[in-house]
């Protein structure tokens, strides 16, 4: 390969070609000023700062390419994202040790690293994870957010019964085809397994006044679909709608005019789970096949929406 071309290689191989080393980045990010994860031109997204940074810092020739854990919308947060880059193993071996010092000097203030590590075989930081854990914050104190919160809780202008809210969300987990919360992309199966959905309020105090947190935790989510599951939840929580209507809407398979897909400022990328190593690369081949429910057919060939 000539040294001044970028590495001719699949997105997602299960591991990195012969000559170089998959590193793993555990990253956090402010969305508010990034048009979401991926990549585009003429807009700023984290994909294109991180990308940049890296092939900066280490003086290439040639781009690098990131594979993400969940590619997040734009105005959506992240405290626990994490991507993979394959490197060359003499790059990784004169830049390793520095990388992580360098990047803090480079990156912009919204976006850090925190930590830069060679990953185990079999890791694919989108295909090996098995769960995604996101945060969505609301506010529905009558004076409104925190103004140092403003960029990360919603408000709403009603009063929210958590519990009710709670009482509608365990109607809504397992797997289940979640068509009626999610924005349909072609080919893209919207099959998910739903492991927790709950609200709480933090323990009292001032600067948690009026602040109710969801924790949603799923296998991995299609578009919008956790920004629709809340918008679901709040008609209940502020007495618009009955306990049985999030789920009666995810039972219907398509979408209700009355579900409005809140604002991607509350929500948060909390944590990505992953397997034990030695189930990695088995967890990475289960992730590519298409998904369908028990008696709808057998799986076919595809890749799960993140």
């Amino acid at each position: 390969m000539d040294a001044t071309s970028r590495p001719d290689k699949p997105a997602y191989s299960d591991d990195p070609e012969p000559g170089f080393v998959r590193v793993r980045l555990d990253l956090a990010y402010d969305g508010r000023d990034f048009s979401g994860w991926a990549r585009q031109r003429e807009r700023r997204t984290v994909q294109g700062e991180l990308e940049n940074a890296l092939q900066t810092v280490m003086r290439l020739p040639y781009p690098v390419e990131l594979t993400v854990a969940g590619r997040t919308d734009a105005g959506v947060h992240a405290r626990g994202q994490v991507a993979h880059v394959d490197l060359r193993e003499e790059v990784w071996a004169e830049h390793g040790e520095k990388l992580l010092r360098r990047l803090a000097g480079r990156l912009p203030h919204d976006v850090r690293v925190w930590r830069v590590a060679e990953a185990p075989a079999g890791f694919n930081a989108r295909f090996s994870a098995i769960w995604r854990r996101y945060a969505y914050r609301v506010g529905d104190h009558r004076g409104g957010v925190d103004p140092l919160r403003r960029g990360h809780v919603l408000w709403h202008d009603w009063p929210l019964d958590v519990d009710l809210m709670n009482e509608a969300a365990r109607k809504l987990l397992g797997e289940h085809d979640f068509a009626a919360y999610c924005k349909k992309r072609e080919g893209a199966t919207t099959i998910r397994t739903l492991l927790d959905l709950h609200w709480e309020r933090p323990a009292p105090g001032e600067k948690d006044a009026g602040l109710a947190v969801a924790t949603v935790r799923a296998d991995a989510f299609c578009h919008n679909m956790v920004r629709a599951l809340v918008g679901s939840l709040l008609l209940v929580g502020d007495g618009h709608r009955p306990v049985d209507f999030p789920g009666e809407v995810l039972e219907g398979r398509a979408r209700h005019s009355a579900v409005n897909v809140v604002r991607p400022h509350g929500l948060t990328l909390e944590e990505v789970g992953y397997p034990a190593d030695g189930r990695l690369a088995a967890r990475n081949r289960e992730a590519r096949n298409r998904r369908t429910l028990p008696g709808a057919g057998g799986a076919g060939p595809g890749a799960a929406c993140c």
